[in-house]
């Protein structure tokens, strides 16, 4: 998801042939070619990303796009730890950008715009909301249409900031998605660690097409003293019974509650979910631990947190 926010703005610096041959200038351009697109594509692990470097890095491709390419594969990944990490070699090269030697960015300001951005996440790493505004705030100044990459750790922000105030109600009874039966929060979650609210909409091709990997995370989950309930924002008798139709349809065990968000004072509000999917972590005591989309790097650190045994879950093939 972030990779698209980032590159949707950037010119391509014109062709993989701006960067500088390097000592074996005399190699064939195809082979250096190949080698830049690999390591710029490479998302299988931290290991592949570090070989494709070697190799690109033995054809004369310069460190600025081998950065470049490490910076990629954490923005795609949305790991902000990782791009936070990179900043002391983003500083070290900060007055040394060379443009022609760019894969990605098509200015000088693109580039010192990203500096900020990575120096931002750094500063919010550390809890240093006044480091984050001045940096994240010089990144827009510098790169206006790199604004979509920015804006969501400001809201993100904004979102925990309001998330201090509320009050999860565990007595309030919801619907039963399947069973049409009455339930509360305070049911769900027992005696456990912690409780999932997993919002969700048949209507989502996102959550369509990863309804199987949630199931899975909910089993994993629920083994590890996590409650796990997904609320159906809508309340039409259309959208619930779409849902219904499609879990049965699954023909698998449902882990976890489903239920269905009331009219009045709905849940979903109180959280602030604009769009689904979107997971919200509650602790036993009610505090929001995470609000956000299901694939941030922080819901699982904060997942850990609430029980270091809990580890993301390998998807299994063909389900």
């Amino acid at each position: 998801m972030y990779l698209r926010l980032f590159l949707a703005g950037f010119s391509l610096c014109g062709s993989l042939l701006c960067a500088q041959l390097g000592p074996q200038a005399d190699l064939p351009m195809s082979a250096k070619e190949d080698a830049i697109e690999q390591l710029l594509s490479e998302r299988e692990s931290p290991e592949a990303l570090k070989k494709a470097a070697v190799e690109a890095r033995a054809l004369g491709v310069s460190e600025q796009a081998i950065l470049e390419a490490r910076f990629l594969f954490h923005v795609d990944r949305a790991e902000d730890a990782e791009i936070a990490g990179l900043l002391p070699e983003f500083l070290a090269i900060k007055d040394k950008f060379k443009l022609a030697d760019s894969e990605i960015f098509g200015s000088v300001d693109d580039w010192l715009a990203v500096t900020e951005y990575v120096q931002a996440l750094g500063a919010l790493e550390k809890g240093d909301k006044a480091g984050f505004k001045w940096h994240i705030t010089e990144a827009f100044w510098l790169s206006p249409k790199q604004g979509a990459a920015f804006a969501p750790h400001i809201d993100r922000i904004r979102l925990m900031n309001a998330m201090k105030a509320v009050k999860v109600d565990f007595e309030k009874a919801y619907t039963d998605t399947l069973t049409g039966k009455p339930v509360s929060l305070g049911k769900i979650i027992g005696e456990r660690k912690g409780l999932l609210l997993h919002f969700w909409s048949p209507w989502s091709r996102e959550c369509e097409a990863t309804l199987n990997d949630f199931f899975i995370t909910a089993e994993h989950l629920n083994a590890k003293d996590v409650a796990v309930a997904s609320i159906l924002p809508e309340t039409s008798a259309k959208v619930i019974a779409d849902a219904k139709a499609m879990l049965v349809a699954t023909g698998k065990k449902i882990p976890g509650s489903w239920i269905v968000d009331t009219k009045k004072s709905p849940v979903s509000a109180k959280m602030k979910v604009q769009s689904v999917p979107a997971v919200v972590l509650i602790s036993s005591e009610g505090r929001i631990l995470f609000n956000g989309h299901p694939t941030d790097g922080d819901f699982w650190k904060a997942l850990e947190k609430l029980n270091p045994a809990i580890e993301r879950p390998e998807m299994r093939d063909g389900d």
